[in-house]
């Protein structure tokens, strides 16, 4: 079943400007031919700590960012181009439920809905989407993705040497490359990794021996090595980059939860989720 836009519709022109307003910030989403598809709180695993997102999936791109106290307002907005992403489905593990991981070239990460039928229509409703802009286009699904970062919590220590254990003093390192925590002894090197960043970047050892090997036997790769070494001090793998200092505090919490809202057919006619 294919969507059905109201592409002209004054309903979703409104619904398009409101969320405009809603970010602090943002750019402008307004389009020609864009549509607002579906909206609503998904759980997105962060470099340290899970942390609920407000989502809003467009026909071409998909949009979230940090919820604020007042539950309306939103900071910190990330575009992502539909014709970049593939999704994974992620089986239950404990209290990790109802997940999957959204993949693109720059950046890949897992996100968790409420209950597994919120799970299915946002699984569903965005592989339409991508599907839809793809046919529409005529191009090709991306095959390369960013890899997926191991959360801090799940690593007590460094997963390249398996000796060095995280403190203060010994910090947590993540190799952009393959998304492991490793140590600084660990990660000496920067790499150039195809659609993570136009400049090297922090590498784990693994994963810059097996580019220098590949490098030696083609003549093209995936990675291209650089000798520059790691300049140790504000490595961007010490932040969380949606955690920016703003003045405001984002909200978290089983508060600010609401069934995601997809809104179907020519009329654009909300329909809720059933919780």
């Amino acid at each position: 079943m294919r969507h059905r836009f109201s592409v002209n519709s004054v309903a979703n022109e409104r619904r398009i400007a409101n969320i405009e307003n809603c970010f602090r910030g943002g750019v402008k989403l307004q389009e020609k031919g864009r549509v607002l598809v579906g909206e609503g709180v998904l759980v997105k695993m962060c470099r340290k700590k899970s942390k609920p997102r407000q989502f809003f999936l467009f026909n071409d791109i998909l949009v979230y960012g940090n919820i604020m106290f007042n539950k309306k307002k939103y900071n910190n907005q990330r575009i992502i181009p539909l014709e970049d992403v593939s999704l994974d489905d992620l089986p239950d593990d404990g209290e990790s439920k109802n997940g999957w991981i959204i993949k693109t070239r720059a950046k890949s990460f897992a996100v968790y809905a409420a209950t597994p039928t919120e799970k299915t229509e946002w699984m569903q409703h965005i592989d339409r989407c991508v599907q839809d802009l793809i046919k529409r286009g005529g191009k090709v699904a991306a095959t390369e993705h960013a890899a997926v970062w191991i959360p801090d919590s799940e690593a007590d220590n460094c997963m390249c040497c398996y000796s060095a254990r995280f403190s203060v003093l010994q910090r947590r390192h993540h190799c952009r490359a393959c998304g492991n925590v490793v140590c600084g002894s660990c990660s000496t090197h920067n790499l150039i990794v195809n659609g993570v960043s136009k400049r090297p970047v922090r590498v784990c050892d693994t994963c810059y021996e097996k580019s220098t090997l590949e490098s030696a036997q083609k003549a093209t790769t995936s990675l291209t090595v650089t000798a520059a070494p790691v300049q140790h001090g504000n490595d961007s793998s010490e932040s969380d980059e949606e955690d920016v200092k703003t003045g405001e505090s984002a909200q978290t919490g089983d508060d600010i939860y609401a069934p995601p809202t997809f809104y179907r057919g020519e009329n654009g006619t909300p329909s809720k989720t059933s919780p």
